[in-house]
């Protein structure tokens, strides 16, 4: 991640953990989808995965009252077979922690593309082995929110798509380029030659990143929570860069990090005329 420690105090930061492994082992527990789809659910992801005309869905189910506020003109229009069921039906299918606002898509998941794909964009997101799902999806909305072009991440050790991560995203999943490469650092490379000013997000980097940006694109590059950026990683990029926090804790969750990062690198493009 960008910062080596979170907001939480450590409390905090267990009981959260807890929380969290709690509701993804119940949704672990939930009955298993068709061999290769994912479960996506709540209002804004299914809203937005209808909209997508990448998204291959395979069945709809809601609630009356669901379906009514996905505000379909005409359901039985849809490739898809559509089935009224009642809220119990889908916690069967999630778990019952799961928040699907009474309704669910099972879908085939969208399949990420080459670095080669890249397209002209001025700020694109890299994130450096960061697994959490739920850190992942809310990083997607940010990126979305902020007009990244595109988020890469490495073929290993990062989430694949899930119900989790697309709820947590509440819809930038359908809405962002997912690039995935194997080599992060020769990807960094070839951002560089692209033109990209890559910069690493670390609570201890030597820079101030508001002070920093230089160019017309750049790849905000974020590593995993608690690890940070891999050294690897950390001699590839062309800088390393924190936040200027002035506050008693000196780091955010990567997620949080993520959007402060974004709001600046917006802010610097728009003054260099960047996209």
């Amino acid at each position: 991640m960008s910062q080596k420690k979170s907001t939480h105090t450590p409390k905090d930061s267990h009981y959260a953990r807890l929380r969290r492994q709690h509701r993804d082992s119940v949704a672990e527990t939930a009955a298993p989808a068709e061999d290769g789809l994912v479960r996506l659910y709540g209002l804004h992801t299914v809203r937005a995965a209808i909209a997508n005309p990448r998204r291959r869905i395979h069945r709809l189910l809601a609630s009356r009252n669901a379906l009514a506020r996905l505000d379909l003109a005409n359901s039985g229009t849809l490739p898809f077979p559509v089935e009224m069921v009642e809220p119990k039906e889908i916690d069967r299918l999630t778990g019952a922690d799961a928040v699907h606002q009474g309704v669910l898509a099972e879908a085939e998941p969208l399949k990420p593309k080459p670095l080669s794909a890249l397209g002209d964009t001025a700020l694109v997101l890299v994130l450096d082995q960061v697994t959490d799902p739920h850190n992942v999806g809310a990083i997607m909305r940010s990126a979305v929110a902020f007009g990244a072009g595109a988020l890469i991440t490495t073929a290993r050790h990062s989430p694949s798509e899930s119900g989790v991560l697309a709820k947590s995203a509440s819809g930038a999943l359908e809405h962002i380029d997912h690039l995935e490469v194997r080599n992060l650092a020769v990807a960094l490379q070839e951002l560089q030659e692209a033109g990209y000013q890559t910069v690493g997000l670390d609570s201890e980097g030597p820079d101030v990143l508001e002070k920093s940006f230089a160019g017309d694109r750049i790849a905000l590059v974020l590593g995993a929570e608690g690890k940070g950026l891999r050294q690897k990683t950390r001699e590839t990029v062309d800088l390393l860069a924190r936040l200027d926090l002035e506050g008693a804790i000196r780091s955010l969750n990567v997620s949080n990090a993520a959007a402060v990062a974004m709001y600046a690198a917006r802010r610097h493009l728009a003054g260099a005329g960047g996209r």
